[in-house]
């Protein structure tokens, strides 16, 4: 919606889907290879211990810190926030705070969502615009005390904005009015609710409406509920087969993948891969609704669950499980005549992988 807006933008997000170079973004491309090698060296020349989070966020500081015409540094946090590497600056024009769940527990070395609340929302900048973006009623409740005596502008969903869906369209609606909302591309319903708070940021800057309508309909999100309706993987299917990708990583984002699948009136499968922070058995337990799962490691990530330990909890479960050692036996393993759809879900990492094999 920026860039719709004729500004200039930079971006720090992660992970990356396709390459470490997706993670920075200047003006109207990404980093390039050679820009890249040559930061990490001068990063390297340090001789500090950092993070590789660490090494790819000082990588961008170098990047932009010459770079005079830039509007907005679009900066995305690591897992938490309280000593993350990303805070760095004390009067940012605005902080957002998506959905929060139980995502990170170990990193963290904590039990509790109220410890989680803590570490995203208790550093936040006492000189900018807060926006929250949609929670549970109990996760709403401890944020807001967190940031009680916070001096920022709060700004919440559901009382100064929110989004509902009608039919098929999405509607809207904050102080300043409705927009009627559509992109065929965008297919969750968490994704939507984190348009409304991009909405919400955009209109608090000033964007008019018709560029924000522009901008959404722009919007591409690799990995991400995205049909693959062509390419190497594609190929290897019948034409009535539906091949779906989605790095669906967590309890929450599982839930709103299976709620798509319902529009759907073909029966579903699932290609299955899950890092061991994950928590596995809470994740496996939802996948009920597919006939057919085949779980297989996350390609080229030591802490992935093995395929074989995916199925013995699916199978516990009486989930029917088999195991693929990589996605194209996997794909091959579940393609027949049958009209189908096959969900690649559970990570990240293997939705980049398998972009990049497509």
């Amino acid at each position: 919606m920026l860039i719709e807006n004729k500004k200039n933008v930079t971006t720090f997000t992660s992970p990356a889907i396709t390459s470490p170079l997706d993670r920075i973004f200047i003006k109207n491309k990404f980093i390039t290879l050679k820009q890249f090698k040559t930061l990490a060296n001068k990063v390297i020349s340090s001789g500090c211990k950092l993070t590789l989070f660490e090494v790819i966020t000082l990588i961008y500081l170098l990047k932009i810190r010459k770079i005079d015409d830039i509007d907005y540094h679009i900066v995305e946090a690591g897992a938490g926030f309280d000593n993350d590497s990303t805070n760095v600056w004390k009067f940012p024009t605005c902080q957002i705070i998506s959905n929060i769940n139980l995502q990170h527990q170990k990193l963290f070395g904590v039990k509790t969502i109220k410890d989680i609340c803590k570490i995203k929302c208790g550093s936040l900048s006492d000189n900018t615009n807060i926006y929250i973006g949609k929670q549970k009623p109990k996760t709403l409740k401890i944020i807001k005390k967190i940031i009680k005596k916070n001096s920022s502008q709060q700004f919440f969903y559901g009382s100064d904005f929110k989004i509902k869906k009608k039919g098929n369209y999405y509607l809207y609606s904050d102080k300043k009015g409705y927009l009627k909302l559509n992109a065929k591309k965008i297919h969750s319903e968490g994704i939507w609710e984190n348009i409304a708070l991009s909405i919400k940021v955009a209109r608090d800057l000033n964007i008019n409406n018709k560029i924000i309508l522009r901008g959404l309909k722009k919007i591409r999100l690799l990995g991400r509920l995205q049909f693959i309706k062509k390419g190497k993987l594609r190929k290897l299917l019948h034409s009535r087969e539906d091949l779906l990708l989605d790095g669906c990583h967590s309890e929450t984002a599982l839930i709103n993948h299976i709620k798509f699948l319902k529009n759907i009136k073909k029966p579903k499968y699932a290609i299955l891969s899950l890092m061991k922070n994950r928590y596995p058995e809470k994740y496996v337990k939802h996948l009920k609704c597919f006939k057919k799962v085949i779980s297989i490691k996350i390609p080229n990530e030591p802490n992935s669950c093995s395929s074989q330990m995916l199925k013995k909890i699916a199978n516990k479960h009486g989930i029917m499980c088999d195991t693929a050692q990589n996605i194209h036996l996997a794909i091959k393993t579940l393609s027949s005549r049958e009209p189908k759809c096959i969900s690649i879900i559970g990570s990240l990492y293997t939705a980049g992988k398998a972009l990049n094999l497509n």
